[in-house]
């Protein structure tokens, strides 16, 4: 569960060869929507980049999977997620 530290490999979402900052990405878990909302608006208050403003994924869609993207200032992506009841 989300509960223990975990390692995932994956193709990158955009299909395109996994490069710095395409296919790397830190992913934070977050007991719930308040706290991925905000950690995300602080990342962005900071200074970090938008890379998909907080919401379920796929977008639209209520499965779940509940994550905002951002980028650092160094460029690194990093998600904040939870998973809540659909």
């Amino acid at each position: 569960g989300i509960d223990q530290p975990g390692l995932a490999e994956s193709v990158p979402f955009n299909q395109e060869a996994a490069t710095v900052g395409n296919g790397t990405m830190v992913a934070l878990a977050m007991p719930s929507r308040e706290a991925v909302d905000a950690l995300y608006k602080k990342a962005i208050d900071l200074g970090g980049s938008c890379e998909g403003k907080p919401g379920f994924r796929p977008e639209g869609n209520d499965s779940g999977f509940y994550a905002g993207y951002f980028r650092d200032l160094d460029g690194n992506k990093l998600n904040a997620f939870c998973i809540v009841a659909a």
